[in-house]
């Protein structure tokens, strides 16, 4: 089946045709400022696509809360203008197509679970490691929203007193880092600085990995899912599964009736993932 599929993102909306099995003709768009060159952006780059193959439908990734059985994108972003009301009959109006529209996280974790980290497992946990800690549970093959659409919300998760977006993200890292030593690095050159042997950049690289590991192990023992895949920028460190597995297995040895060890594994689609978790969600929901 041939679809047109979108990934919206604050910045840019990347665009691609689902054709013969793969992503074909990946290119992106500025974002918009407002919702009316939003429609009109969207439905040239569909009516462009109609020209050159038959296009079934409309299969978007996008960032919020979507409310699939409402059609609505609700909570909030840095898109305002697309939250809250009933955005899929509108552009199905303008495409005169079907659309599906997940969640952006959500789409990711579809994308790994189809040809990714995750690909052969029927459940997988999928923690976005960014700004903050975002995610996604699929159980089953299929995403676990939540009966208030918070599913894989694993930033939320307390942490010796504190939530996990501000503990394990490299951005919160670097934060600490900086505030103590009147720096401004990143989070990649304080991990760096860690294997060095300065002693802050080890003690806040130490709370990101214990922290991380300690959400593992919670998750791992609540939804007990085949795989847990890691995503996010600092998903390119090479150190990053090590440090995480030697730090669970103190856990566990901490912990006398544990035995099941979490399967960590990176992702693998990088930045097609959205585009090909929304493909596998406009399946999903054809298949209903």
């Amino acid at each position: 089946m041939n679809l047109a599929v979108i990934d919206i993102g604050g910045t840019t909306i990347k665009i691609a045709t689902w054709k013969n099995n793969q992503l074909q003709d990946i290119h992106a768009v500025k974002t918009p400022k407002e919702l009316e060159e939003f429609y009109t952006v969207l439905t040239n780059e569909v009516n462009n696509m109609k020209k050159k193959t038959s296009i079934k439908g409309v299969a978007i990734s996008a960032p919020g809360a979507v409310d699939k059985s409402a059609g609505i994108i609700r909570g909030a972003s840095a898109i305002p203008y697309i939250h809250n009301f009933k955005i899929v009959d509108k552009l199905q109006k303008r495409f005169d197509l079907p659309v599906s529209i997940e969640n952006d996280a959500n789409s990711a974790a579809l994308g790994e679970l189809a040809e990714g980290g995750g690909q052969g497992c029927s459940s997988m946990a999928f923690f976005v490691i960014g700004t903050g800690i975002g995610g996604a549970l699929i159980i089953d093959h299929k995403i676990w929203h939540g009966a208030h659409l918070y599913g894989g919300e694993f930033g939320y998760m307390i942490i010796n007193g504190k939530q996990l977006s501000t503990l394990a993200s490299p951005v919160a890292m670097a934060k600490r880092y900086n505030e103590q030593t009147n720096s401004n690095l990143d989070g990649q050159t304080v991990f760096a600085l860690a294997d060095q042997g300065d002693k802050i950049a080890k003690k806040e690289r130490q709370t990101l990995i214990h922290s991380l590991a300690l959400a593992i192990f919670n998750t791992q023992h609540s939804f007990d899912p085949e795989k847990i895949v890691l995503g996010g920028g600092i998903s390119n460190n090479p150190e990053l599964i090590p440090l995480l597995n030697e730090e669970i297995q103190k856990i566990y040895s901490s912990i006398e009736i544990a035995t099941v060890q979490p399967n960590i594994v990176l992702c693998k689609l990088k930045s097609d993932a959205n585009l090909r978790g929304a493909v596998a969600d406009f399946e999903q929901e054809l298949n209903k």
